[in-house]
This record gives C-alpha cells, structure tokens and sequence, in this order.
C-alpha cells in the first residue's frame, strides 16, 4: 500500500519535489490485534461497521469489560453477609504432649498422650444495621461500573467516527487537490500553446507553471494527511497496520435529524448515564452516612460452637499406657448480641462528612445538567447552521463552474487574461474544499446528537425540517 502510495505522490509531485522516508507498517504494527478480515468482508469499512468494531477489537473497552465483572464479584461478596459463616479449627494435627511431675510427698508422675482438639463453630448475624447500606453501597457501585462501560462505548463510537469521516474528508480533499492540478496543467498546456502561436506571453507560461507547482505540494500534503488520518483510524478500531482496508461510501451526509430541540434537550437529560452515575454517586454516600450511624447500634447474632476431644495415651500416671484412650464433646448454642456504645463521637461526624459529600454531589448534579443543556443547544444550532451551509456552498460550487467555463472562452478568444482563469480556478478549488467541511461537519454534529440525547438520526430526509420554501437547493438532494 505504501509503495503506491509513494508512486502517486511521486506523480503528483510533478518532479518538483524529491520522495522521503516514511516508517514502515511493521514497525508501527501492535502484536495481538485481531485482523479486520475477522471481522469485515473485502477489507471494506462503513459507517454502520464502526460500532461492531469498537465492541469486538477496542482494547480498551475489553478492560473496563473486566472491571465490570470485578464489581459483580464484590456486590456478591457483600451479599454473602445475609448467610451464615462456618469455620473449623484444631488444635494440633494432632498434638503430642510429654511431662514429668516430680512430688516429695506423693509418687512422680508422667504424661506421654497424642491429643487432637477440633471444633466447628458457625455464626448468623440475624440483625446486623450494617449490613444493608454496604449491600445498597455495592449495588450501586456495580451500576455505576456498568454506565462507566456505557459511557466508554458510547464515547469510543463516537471518536471512531469522528475518525472515519475525517479520513473520508481527507480523501475528499485529495480528489478535490488531484482536480485542481489537472486545471493547472490545463492552463499550463493553453499558455504554453498560446505563446508558441505568438499569441501568449512568458509570463503567462510562468504563473501557469507556478500555480502547478502550488497545486502539486497541495496535492502532496492531501495525500499525507489522507495516510496519517487512516493510521488514526485504524489505531482505535486496533486493526493491525498491515491490513489493507478502504472505505466503500464515497462523502455523503449519514442521515438526517428530525427533532425538535425541546425533544433533544428532554430526551438527553432522562438518559444521561453521567448524570445517573452523580445520583448513583449520592445514594452510595448516603449509605456510607447511614453506616457510620448505624455503626452505634447493636449487632445480634446466633452462634452454635462444636467443639470435641480425642485423646491417646496417659496423663499424670505413675505408669504410661500407650492404649488408653477417651474422647468428649461439647455443643453450645447462644444468642448474641454486640454494642459499641460510644466511641468519642467518630461514628457521628464521620456520618456528618458523607451527608455533605451526598448534598455536593447534587450540586454536580445540577451542574451536569446545565452542561448538557448547552452542549445540546449548541451543536444543535451548528447542525442548523451546517445544513444552511450545504445549500450554499452547493450554490457555489454550480456557480463557480460555470464561471470558470466562461471565463476559458473568454481567455481563448483573448478577452479575459490566464489571471482571470487562474482566480476562477481558485475560487472552484475554494467553494468544493467548503463544501466538503460543511459536509464533515454536519456529519460530526450528528453523531454528536446521538451522542447526547440518545436519539438516532434518520435516513429519511422527507420532513418538514429538512424541506424550506424557496430553496433552489435541497438537502434531501445530497
């Protein structure tokens, strides 16, 4: 790919300008990326693959992918408290224990005995205060987790379409820099015939070949940011740099948006995962502050302890005897209870803390919201704008055409001057690189939209939003 890459330029250049070095795709390529051919047929990219592709390849989707599934471990760790906990311990496996008693008054004593001590003892916590706000705590948690997940995707979709239309307006802008360097050498050819029939001047033959040569290094650097913009976009779907991909869908507007903005702001405040994430944020603060009071309450438990003895062996005897034996066990049930009456008044301001924490987290809450209304409004009204832009720079660019076209009759019967023909050359080149960022843009604005109220744009242009009165263009004709 590279390799034809650098014969276009190389063309273009007009042997102008001398090739460089570029890295190469092997040196730039990342290990363990899942080829495209996995998921695409004939290396072929649109608009509606990109989602598919930050779901299946993104790295870094993958790793909040994980973190999710950490926090469903920790919810079900802290349900676990609601059930009854069951430990085994032993003192010695076994335990083996020799004594000599030595007595002036009475016979001395040995003990030589192998002893084994185990017991089971399990534990309900039938009231514990604590426990519901640390489960509450860990619920919400774990959906917060999930929005963050949410949130990355849906952010991730967007920035990778942001990068697949900048690499198709960069195409745009290379087939649009070829087109002015096939009007420079057509003037240049004109010029150069026009001063051989004794009609021209030199110094219309220098200007053409001036003008062909800005026209080259424009085309030049066309095609390099073309290059870079699709190692961009291959970087955030992780396709390796190797691949050989293209875009099937020549520039064209990716939908049309139908809502009034009232709908827009209303929709995208009831489903901002941000803004339930602050909510989520205070209900768990208010659980930490109803932990800490509750913390002064008593827990009540119920408690059953097995314990058991086994012996072999003798103790304290004159005389040792390896075969005596006895065992014994005890089994006790209770029910519990624990107070931690007072504690200097920690509990009490450390639940003061986490109720003001809650109340500034309603604070950003309200704040959020302001943000998004504006962020709504804003790129709502710069779709308004670009959709206005498309009909004019259309407008322009049909009108610049034929300016040119007369302007060349004009230039071939020697009324107008090569000047005239080049400015109107320009003023073509100009009116289609506006019309190509009006297009970029309205495109961003939509994916925007979506991004913030959670609508999707149509394809169906035939709306009363879409349509004006008195248009001699219409959207609906892109």
């Amino acid at each position: 790919m590279y390799k034809k890459f650098f014969k276009s330029i190389i063309a273009a250049s007009f042997s102008l300008l001398m090739p460089i070095e570029f890295i190469t795709s092997k040196e730039l390529s990342a290990s363990n990326i899942t080829p495209v051919k996995a998921l695409l047929s004939e290396n072929l990219i649109l608009l509606d693959d990109i989602e598919e592709l930050i779901l299946e390849n993104n790295l870094e989707l993958k790793s909040l992918k994980e973190l999710v599934e950490a926090s469903s471990y920790n919810l079900s760790s802290k349900l676990s408290k609601k059930y009854p906990s069951l430990d085994l311990s032993a003192n010695g496996l076994p335990q083996y224990l020799y004594s000599e008693n030595y007595n002036n008054n009475s016979s001395d004593t040995k003990t030589s005995q192998y002893k084994l001590n185990p017991s089971l003892n399990l534990r309900w916590d039938l009231i514990d205060p604590q426990r519901g706000p640390e489960i509450r705590s860990a619920k919400h948690s774990y959906e917060i987790s999930r929005n963050n997940f949410n949130i990355k995707k849906k952010d991730l979709i967007k920035e990778a379409k942001f990068r697949f239309h900048k690499y198709q307006k960069s195409i745009e802008n290379a087939n649009n820099a070829q087109i002015a360097v096939d009007l420079s050498k057509v003037s240049l050819k004109e010029a150069q015939s026009k001063l051989d029939t004794g009609i021209g001047t030199k110094f219309d033959v220098l200007e053409a070949k001036s003008q062909l040569a800005k026209d080259n290094q424009i085309l030049l650097e066309k095609n390099f940011n073309k290059e870079i913009n699709l190692i961009s976009l291959k970087e955030i779907l992780n396709i390796n740099l190797e691949e050989e991909i293209s875009l099937k869908e020549e520039q064209k507007l990716s939908g049309y948006w139908n809502y009034s903005l009232e709908k827009n702001i209303k929709h995208g405040i009831d489903n901002s995962l941000s803004l339930r994430n602050l909510s989520l944020q205070s209900l768990i603060k208010e659980n930490q502050a109803q932990n800490f009071k509750n913390a002064n309450l008593p827990v009540i438990y119920l408690s059953n302890s097995l314990s058991s003895s086994f012996t072999k062996g003798s103790a304290l005897s004159t005389t040792i005897d390896p075969d005596e034996s006895s065992s014994s066990y005890t089994n006790k049930i209770s029910i519990n209870f624990s107070w931690n009456i007072f504690n200097g008044g920690q509990n009490q301001n450390s639940y003061k803390a986490k109720k003001a924490e809650s109340a500034a987290e309603k604070f950003s809450y309200l704040n959020l919201q302001n943000i998004i209304k504006t962020d709504i409004t804003e790129t709502y009204l710069q779709l308004m704008k670009n959709k206005k832009k498309l009909l004019s720079t259309k407008l322009e660019i049909s009108t610049s055409e034929e300016a040119l076209r007369l302007t060349r009759l004009r230039y071939d019967v020697g009324i107008a001057t090569l000047k005239d023909v080049l400015v109107r050359q320009k003023e073509l080149n100009n009116a289609r690189s506006k019309n190509v960022d009006a297009i970029h843009s309205y495109n961003l604005n939509l994916d925007k939209l979506e991004r913030l109220t959670f609508l999707e744009k149509s394809k169906d242009c035939k709306s009363n939003d879409n349509i004006e009165k008195n248009e001699i263009y219409s959207i609906c004709e892109y």
